[in-house]
């Protein structure tokens, strides 16, 4: 049965993920998105050292890993956020959310190449259904009502790589600090310090309260990926990226079942159901035959 649990924790950082995605959207309806991200970055690090008298092994700060895990830092969530932010300001919301999408197959390309792990046909086949279940997702419409230029793509695409670079780094350094926890906490506070930084550098003009509701969604939206992302550390710490990093790319279809059931957002279609039951076969495909 242990060979199951990499998967369930990878699931259930896909819908952490997929209820902070859903707290997001109700912050930035109030605030800016750039301070938004400080305060969920910054909320999920504080959340980290809160426990750190119960979790934390001093001994690892003596460790060189830890380097590893404060160069994750530097661009996740941080920097892949921001280019997401800029793809979407380009490219509009369709086509960046399809060219995000491809992150399993950076995860993949990686995790063969870097890490020398295997690609099996169930977990390729796995892969590829739950891409084109995020795709037909992301399709609404025409891609885009204007033109935009060929360099744009870059930045969707860029935070796609940067997060399957991120999975793989953590493994990495997972190696030599096998604890999520930790891995987890540097991060998170390096990119919490480069995020709040960045906004006292270029102030933003419109101030905000902390008893408004946009902070307080971003918060709340800091602690669900907290929780989300040392259950993907540890989850790349059992397990291998080429199973990992698929499923966690299923948080979409997350994302759209609590818009239908809780936040009433969105209108049960077949496309949409059949997106969600592709995505939950190539999950089961990929947790069951890997």
């Amino acid at each position: 049965m242990t060979e199951y649990v990499p998967p369930l924790l990878a699931l259930f950082a896909a819908f952490m993920f997929a209820v902070g995605g859903q707290f997001q959207s109700l912050g930035v309806q109030t605030l800016d998105s750039r301070t938004g991200a400080a305060i969920s970055i910054t909320f999920s690090a504080l959340m980290y050292w809160v426990v750190a008298p119960i979790f934390m092994d001093w001994s690892h700060w003596l460790h060189p890993a830890v380097l590893i895990f404060a160069a994750v830092g530097l661009f996740r969530p941080a920097l892949s956020a921001n280019l997401s932010v800029i793809g979407i300001r380009y490219l509009g919301p369709t086509l960046a959310s399809t060219l995000a999408s491809t992150s399993p197959l950076w995860g993949l390309a990686l995790g063969i190449l870097a890490l020398g792990e295997q690609l099996t046909p169930a977990t390729g086949l796995g892969t590829a259904g739950i891409v084109a279940g995020v795709f037909m997702l992301s399709r609404r419409g025409k891609l885009s009502a204007h033109s935009w230029p060929l360099w744009a793509l870059l930045f969707p695409l860029g935070a796609a790589m940067l997060r399957a670079a991120a999975h793989v780094l953590s493994k990495v350094g997972m190696e030599f600090i096998p604890d999520s926890y930790f891995a987890t906490l540097v991060g998170f506070t390096v990119s919490a310090v480069i995020a709040t930084g960045a906004r006292f550098v270029k102030k933003v003009d419109a101030p905000f309260v902390w008893n408004a509701p946009g902070p307080r969604y971003f918060a709340f939206a800091g602690l669900a990926f907290g929780f989300a992302v040392v259950c993907l550390n540890q989850a790349l710490l059992l397990g291998k990226v080429v199973t990992v990093v698929p499923i966690i790319a299923a948080a979409p279809i997350f994302s759209m079942m609590l818009s239908l059931a809780i936040f009433r957002r969105e209108v049960l279609t077949v496309k949409i159901a059949l997106a969600v039951l592709i995505v939950c076969g190539s999950v089961a495909l990929i947790a069951f035959y890997r």
